[in-house]
């Protein structure tokens, strides 16, 4: 009672397509299979990083003293000593 046999099948089926036509349900398979397209598009658009390159590094700014002279920076070498 719960299951339908071959027959029911093929008679919901004609019953489907005299309502709709066979013209309505092509187009709304094919507004359908645009929308996966248009889908599938967004996705692969978000998966592809922006090709813009990283931003080159400022050079360390140089500390002079009162004559303008450079000083030297303390490295680890100079701290053990």
């Amino acid at each position: 009672m719960g299951s339908f046999s071959l027959v029911h099948w093929v008679i919901l089926i004609l019953v489907v397509i005299l309502l709709f036509g066979r013209g309505r349900i092509s187009d709304l398979m094919g507004d359908f299979a645009k929308g996966i397209n248009s889908f599938k598009k967004g996705l692969a658009d978000t998966d592809t990083p922006p090709a813009t390159p990283p931003a080159p590094k400022a050079p360390p700014a140089q500390i002079t003293d009162a004559s303008g002279a450079p000083v030297a920076h303390n490295t680890t070498e100079d701290v053990r000593r």
